[in-house]
C-alpha cells in the first residue's frame, strides 16, 4: 500500500475543527439521551459501510469499553436480521446508513419519516450530526490511509 500524506497532521487547524465537532457531538448525543455504547455502534455501522478499518477497530473497542455486548457488536453489520435492537435503535441505524450512502438514494423520505415517528427532535438531530461527523472521520482516515496494524 502506498504511504500517503496524513492530512490531519499536515493541516492541524482543520483536524482540530473536526475534533471540536466530535466533542460537540458527544454533548449533543448525551443531551439527546442516546447511550454512549450505542453511539459507538452507530459509528461502527457507518465505518463498516465506508470500509474504514481504523474506525471499525476503534469503535468496536469503544463499544466494548462502554459495555455493549459482543452479540450486538457482532450483528451490527446485519442489524435488520436481528432482534437485538429496539425500534428506536433500528430507526437510528437506518438513518445513519441512509446518510452514509447519500449518493445512492439521497436519504429516502420513508427512512426519515420512520425515524421521525420514533425519535425525538433532539435524537433525530443528534443522529444526523453523528452520521455527518463519523463520515468525515472515515474519509480522513481512508484518504490518509491510516494503517491498522496487529
Amino acid at each position: 500500500m502506498t504511504k500517503r500524506i496524513n492530512i490531519g497532521v499536515e493541516v492541524p487547524s482543520m483536524y482540530k475543527k473536526l475534533s471540536s465537532m466530535e466533542e460537540e457531538l458527544k454533548e449533543l448525543t448525551l443531551k439527546a439521551g442516546i447511550n454512549e455504547g450505542f453511539v459507538h455502534l452507530l459509528k461502527l455501522k457507518a465505518s463498516q459501510i465506508n470500509k474504514c478499518a481504523y474506525c471499525i477497530r476503534l469503535h468496536t473497542k469503544d463499544a466494548l469499553d462502554c459495555k455493549e455486548s459482543i452479540e450486538r457488536i457482532s450483528v451490527i453489520a446485519a442489524w435488520e436480521e436481528s432482534d437485538y435492537f429496539s425500534s428506536k435503535e433500528k430507526a437510528c441505524l437506518s438513518l445513519v446508513e441512509a446518510i452514509t450512502l447519500v449518493s445512492e438514494n439521497q436519504v429516502p423520505d420513508e427512512v426519515y419519516e420512520k425515524a421521525k415517528e420514533v425519535l425525538t427532535k433532539e435524537e433525530l438531530i443528534a443522529v444526523e450530526w453523528l452520521a455527518i461527523v463519523i463520515n468525515s472521520w472515515n474519509r480522513l482516515a481512508i484518504s490518509s490511509r491510516y494503517i491498522v496494524k496487529d
